[in-house]
């Protein structure tokens, strides 16, 4: 597995941790490979070959195992990445459940990241996925014209 592959096999595994498929979370897979060097120079045939490749490896060996054999695959930075990646994808349909932070954990283990690193990591992903509240309150206070 080259190092493309692989990084792209880590967010692969953390949309297909529990086997299905959520809209959001392929889209945001899809997204996140798009808009990131060299991906978003492939051409669709390249890039369906890929998604393919993926598919079958966890069809026959499955997200942890694939998982596994990806991070053998990175860099340091590349892991780093990769896990980043993986929170936002997994981040992205809503807030973590508690097998989806089982995943993430483990996910650190095996990219060798800090509980301390990984925790800024999915914190910043909190932030940026929290819900917003559209009500605020103006308070005006009256003026005096003297």
């Amino acid at each position: 597995m080259d190092s493309l592959t692989a990084f792209a096999a880590v967010g692969f595994a953390a949309v297909s941790w529990d086997s299905h498929f959520t809209k959001a979370g392929t889209r945001a897979f899809r997204h996140a490979l798009d808009y990131r060097e060299p991906f978003c120079r492939m051409a669709d045939g390249e890039m369906i070959a890929l998604l393919d490749e993926l598919l079958e490896l966890r069809r026959s060996v499955g997200a942890h195992q694939m998982m596994l054999q990806a991070a053998k695959c990175l860099t340091k930075a590349q892991c780093m990445t990769a896990y980043a990646m993986a929170s936002e994808l997994m981040r992205s349909d809503g807030p973590f459940e508690p097998e989806e932070r089982r995943f993430l954990d483990h996910l650190a283990v095996t990219l060798e990241i800090s509980k301390f690193e990984a925790q800024r990591i999915d914190t910043v992903f909190e932030i940026f996925h929290a819900s917003l509240t559209l009500s605020s309150t103006l308070e005006v206070t009256p003026s005096v014209v003297v």
